[in-house]
Order: structure tokens, then sequence, then C-alpha cells
């Protein structure tokens, strides 16, 4: 696809039609990790740095935007400076660079936005604007050779989605959560038993060692694709009240604890899996993809793994590509998956 240099307005093929070799330098700052990265070609990761704000956090129980507008200023330059020296490049040798618009903390888009314009801008490069869960789906081109079509289960902290993703261009939401997505019913329910922030991953450990039959929890009956989590963290938050009577000391025991987590987990994940695999036997397709912070679950991987057995191919991406990270952004930024050329583009807060 053909983008436009900043400061000449030269003409630059970007992209996989490109025919050339492109290094796209991707900056990610949506939230509390404030990250850059370059990207070969889309899928070959030569640089990826990150720079967590986690501990920052943990003492409020959640992201403080101010807070996090702050340290994003604080670390952007350096993370800048890490990928190049990571990667051995120089900014002439970039093709493009990116950044993320949305959704997320305007605050904190912000910076890494304007850093990306302004990398472009100085060295006369093509800009290009990224949507966040756009970027999270890209994870899965990461080290693959994975192409559309495909069916995708995208879920976060803010969004729970199966996707329909046609085409490297084309995606059509079939359905989505109607209240909490599945990192904020994870979140919430943490609280509520009295993990810390973060509180999903530590929940997801915890239901590894408990019974995940021992308390019968609802799973909301929703039209469609379409996804509901309230009733079930009410549901918890009422056994929750009930052992601690029961215990007579407003406390949880061990037992207890690992056993609504397990639970509580088996209910999402059998959720999950159900409408997931409804879908791709509608469509009738073959490969599908979890993408999002809270793909890094050990049980709803284990569950759309087991798609395996029916003949289904799947991916995820590893690790560290499942949470917030530029080498998604720069990959997206590649496939131009419903990208922004405008360097006048408006960061976003919500899909």
């Amino acid at each position: 696809m053909e983008k436009e240099c900043l400061f000449s307005g030269k003409k630059v093929q970007v992209g996989v039609d490109s025919g050339y070799d492109n290094y796209i330098m991707a900056i990610e700052s949506s939230c509390d990790e404030t990250a850059c990265a370059i990207v070969k070609n889309g899928r070959e990761v030569i640089a990826n740095v990150v720079a967590s704000q986690i501990k920052t956090h943990e003492k409020f129980g959640g992201v403080i935007p101010e807070i996090a507008a702050r340290e994003h200023m604080d670390a952007i330059n350096i993370v800048i400076d890490e990928a190049f020296e990571q990667s051995g490049l120089k900014p002439e040798d970039i093709t493009a660079f990116a950044g993320t618009v949305g959704p997320g903390l305007v605050g904190c888009l912000l910076v890494g936005l304007n850093a990306a314009k302004a990398l472009a801008l100085v060295h006369d490069k093509p800009f290009i604007g990224v949507n966040h869960l756009n970027a999270h789906l890209c994870a899965n081109y990461i080290d693959t050779d994975i192409k559309p079509p495909f069916m995708a289960l995208l879920i976060s902290g803010g969004h729970t989605q199966i996707i329909d993703v046609e085409s490297y261009s084309k995606q059509t939401i079939l359905g989505e959560t109607i209240d909490d997505a599945v990192g904020e019913a994870y979140d919430k329910v943490a609280r509520l038993i009295g993990l810390p922030y973060p509180g999903g991953p530590k929940l997801d450990k915890l239901a590894q060692t408990g019974d995940p039959n021992a308390y019968e929890l609802p799973i909301s009956r929703v039209d469609g694709y379409n996804f509901s989590f309230s009733g079930l963290k009410t549901a918890v938050l009422r056994l929750v009240k009930k052992l601690k009577s029961e215990n007579g000391n407003d406390t949880l025991t061990e037992t207890q604890i690992n056993d609504i987590c397990a639970s509580f987990q088996e209910c999402v994940s059998k959720t999950l899996a159900k409408k997931l695999k409804k879908a791709l036997q509608e469509k009738r397709y073959k490969q599908v993809v979890i993408a999002g912070g809270v793909a890094a679950n050990s049980e709803i991987r284990k569950k759309i793994f087991e798609f395996e057995k029916d003949g289904y191919k799947v991916n995820a991406p590893i690790m560290r590509y499942c949470t917030d990270n530029a080498s998604m952004v720069a990959s997206c930024a590649y496939f131009n998956t419903n990208t922004f050329d405008d360097v006048d583009v408006e960061v976003f807060s919500r899909a």
C-alpha cells in the first residue's frame, strides 16, 4: 500500500505487496506499558522493548491514568533508544513509524502517538496509526506463517470479542461482551477474594490447584455470539459472602480461595470455548486464533487448543506478545489492518 512521507510527501510502498524488506518501528503506550519495537515484514521481531509500570500501580490496586502518562513521558526516549540499539538499525533504515491511536487511556496514548509522529516527521518517513485491538490480533502473525481467513477470540482487560477475519483488511465482529470484559471480570473476582493487583494472573495460578467443580456457578444465556460476565461476578460475590458467614470470621480458607478461582475459571473458559466453536462451525473455518492479554490464561488456552482434536488449526501468541507490546503494533502497520494514515489523527479511548 502506498504511504506518504511526512516532510517531503514522497510516496513509499509499505506492506505485503511492497516487493522489498520493510522495517517498521512502532510505539505502544495505551495503558501501563511503554513499548517500542522494530519488526521486519510484519513477522520477524528485530527489537522488542517493554517498560512495565506494574510495580508503580500495584499499591493503588489498579492503573492511575495521570501517573501512567507521566511514567510514559519518562520512559519513551529510553525505549526508543534501546530498540535502535538492539536492532543495530538507524532511523534511515526504517520504512515507516507506527503508533497506537486507541482504544486506551487518552493521556497515555498521546505520549506514544506523538513520539511516533515526531520520528516520522524528523526522519521523513510515513506515519501509520494503529488500532490497539487489531494489533492484538496481528500478534498471531509474529514468528508464524498464518494467513486469513480465520476466526479470532480477542480477550483483554477491556474487550471480549469473536471476530471473523476474512482478510488482512476485512474483519467483522460477530459478538462481544454486553457488560464486563473477561479481564475485568477476572480482576473484580480477584479483588473479591483478596488477591492483589494485577489479580488475573494470580487467580489463574491459584485455580490450577483448586477443584473446578467445587462450586456451581451460572453460565449466562446471551443470544448469538455475545457474552455477559456481570452475573457470574455477582454469583461469586454471593458465594464469598456465604462462605465467610459460614466460617464465622469474615475470611476464606486457602482451599476455598483455590476452589473459587478454579470454579470461576472453568465457567469462563467453557463459555468462551462454546461460543467460539459455534462460530467456527457456522463459518466452516479450520483456523482459529486467540489474542489479547487474557490469551495468556492457562485454562482458556488449554480449552481452545483442545479444538485441535477436532481438526482445527489453533494459534496463540507466545506470552510476551499476548500482553501489550509494540511488536504487534508494527505487525499491524505492515499488514495495513484498518490503519490510519492521517498525521492529524486523534487518539480515542473506546472502540
